[in-house]
This record gives structure tokens, sequence and C-alpha cells, in this order.
């Protein structure tokens, strides 16, 4: 199933009900000759009634399928991904980017 992806500005915080989060940079990891798409930002909880804390984070959206082919309503660029749906290539790809990254594989998550 093919999905969008607005791209969110980068270096921008984003607050969210139990603090905020920063996208950094988007990557493009090449694998099994296809573009998979990641993002790597930080996120910090300081606002949680739990307490408080700041970690970095990746989030996979997935296979590129059509880079920044339009635009949403807010003018973000959008692109098309197919998230992955094989364990084998999630799990490989969870392994390049803790290695590139430097981030522990409970903090990439997959669309």
């Amino acid at each position: 199933m093919i999905r969008d992806y607005a791209h969110l500005e980068l270096g921008q915080d984003i607050e969210s009900i139990s603090g905020t989060y920063t996208p950094l940079k988007e990557l493009r990891l090449k694998q099994n000759g296809r573009d998979i798409l990641y993002v790597v930002g930080t996120s910090v909880v300081d606002t949680a009634c739990c307490g408080s804390g700041s970690f970095i984070y990746a989030i996979v959206p997935g296979h590129v399928v059509s880079w920044k082919g339009k635009q949403d309503e807010s003018g973000l660029s959008v692109s098309e991904v197919e998230p992955i749906g094989d364990e084998t290539i999630k799990h490989e790809t969870a392994q390049a980017i803790k290695e590139a990254e430097n981030i522990e594989k409970y903090n990439i998550n997959f669309w």
C-alpha cells in the first residue's frame, strides 16, 4: 500500500502532548536496488506526568516510490512511500541505521 509522506521542516521543534520532537535530517538508504527513506531526530519528554528525558529516534516511512512529487495543503513537499512489510528487510534496515546513526533498535520505528 502506497502512502504519502509529508517532509517536515528540519530543525523545527514540533510540540506533542509530552514534549517536543525535532526532525534533524532525512536520509535515503540504498538497499536491494531501492531507496528507503528514514528520518533522524531528537525527542524531549518534559511535560509528561511520569518523568522526563530525551533520546534520538529514527522513523522509517519505507521504500521511496516518488520523491517530492507534490505538496500538501501546508506547502510541505510530499513523497510517496511503500511501508516495509518484510521482516528481514526491516531487520537489515534497522541494523544499517543503528550502525550509521548510533540509534538503538527500539528507537527505530517503521510505518
